[in-house]
């Protein structure tokens, strides 16, 4: 590892003047990075020393912005120079440098990073929630514009989807619930199944696409990208509260009454969006890179619909197949919706606890994945 001495930097002009002693002579290289990103700008020419003295000078970019220069020998560039410079109206100023490594840069972009991963994404909810008000509403009244039925159709879709299940499930392959094997015990336990995964595969369904849908604002305009993805979880959650309110009509009609355990709703619903969110920015993301994405994505969702017991009771899955299935979060929420609104009790506190903790680390490294890679969507698109 190199060893620096004599460290020393001054501002001359557009340029750094940087001077230091080094314990043998060689090649020396220098870059820029983007401070705030740690995005690589550029490489300056190389300066090849015939002594342990080294004079360099570096200029600066004339574009206004802060900048991080690194000093090292080419030969070794795990311990480098590091100089914090900012350029504002042709004026440059320079931080003291110092000497440092590889390894304290990626602790200290880490350590960073940790409050930055919890606060960005409901920040960037908050700040930008009329935005996201306003486009929802353009995304719902938009899907059906020029329909006959119009925005009538936000409501008939899942109720016809939900007969579709029922009538092949219900009643051709007469599956029933041990806890109540009617015909309208059925009903109910499959649509309280159904109103976690109407929301999640419409949301999850459209994400690997939204990057696409929207090209204009990630090629032309300053746009909070990471919002689409939002967009997408919102109009899922109407989805299923058009789904929700048919659900409680059946329910009244059957049982006459509303249990008061649906009061843990919320504890629920909570999860599922973050649960929803942090997929659809992995996806959304990934998409751009993937296009196949979409139709793998669709395959994948049948697949994930029925390996969740929705249509079908638990007891119909093998004991080995339903060990590792239950570690399925919807079969956490779809278990969660039955047991507040059928059997009038409190979800498993146990599922419930892994439930909010995979839900918020998902969305976290969701938003952060997203974050990451969003700098590139306009060169790929």
């Amino acid at each position: 590892m190199a060893w620096f001495g004599g460290v020393g930097a001054v501002v001359e002009g557009s340029a750094i003047q940087v001077r230091f002693d080094l314990d043998s002579p060689g090649v020396i290289g220098w870059q820029i990075y983007d401070p705030l990103t740690g995005v690589f700008l550029f490489e300056g020419e190389w300066v090849e020393t015939r002594d342990t003295h080294v004079e360099m000078r570096l200029p600066l970019p004339g574009e206004d912005g802060p900048y991080r220069v690194q000093v090292a020998p080419v030969a070794d560039r795990e311990r480098f120079i590091l100089i914090d410079a900012r350029v504002s109206s042709g004026k440059v100023e320079i931080a003291l440098p110092r000497v440092t490594t590889a390894a304290t840069l990626r602790r200290k972009r880490l350590l960073c990073a940790i409050p930055k991963a919890f606060l960005y994404p409901p920040r960037t909810v908050w700040i930008n929630r009329k935005l996201i008000g306003s486009m929802v509403r353009r995304d719902i009244m938009a899907r059906y514009r020029g329909s006959f039925g119009g925005a009538i159709w936000t409501f008939l879709n899942p109720l016809l989807l939900m007969t579709t299940y029922f009538f092949v499930f219900g009643i051709v392959l007469k599956a029933r619930f041990e806890n109540d094997p009617s015909s309208s015990g059925f009903v109910l336990y499959f649509l309280a199944g159904m109103l976690p995964w109407l929301a999640f595969a419409e949301a999850v369904g459209r994400s690997p696409y939204v990057m696409m849908e929207y090209r204009n604002f990630v090629k032309k305009l300053v746009f909070p990208l990471e919002t689409l993805p939002v967009n997408l979880v919102i109009s899922g959650a109407a989805t299923e509260a058009f789904a929700l309110v048919i659900f409680l009509c059946g329910l009244l009609l059957a049982r006459g009454a509303v249990p008061g355990s649906v009061l843990w709703l919320p504890a629920l619903v909570i999860p599922q969006l973050l649960l929803t969110a942090g997929l659809c920015w992995f996806l959304a993301a990934l998409g751009v890179f993937l296009r196949d994405l979409g139709q793998i994505m669709g395959f994948l969702l049948t697949l994930w619909f029925f390996l969740t017991p929705i249509c079908y009771p638990e007891t119909q899955l093998p004991s080995g197949a339903a060990k590792i299935l239950s570690l399925n979060p919807i079969f956490a929420l779809v278990r969660g919706y039955r047991a507040i609104f059928l059997e009038n009790h409190p979800p498993d506190f146990t599922a419930l606890i892994a439930l909010w903790i995979g839900s918020a680390a998902l969305a976290i490294c969701g938003h952060a994945w997203f974050y990451r890679l969003r700098k590139s969507f306009a060169d790929v698109i």
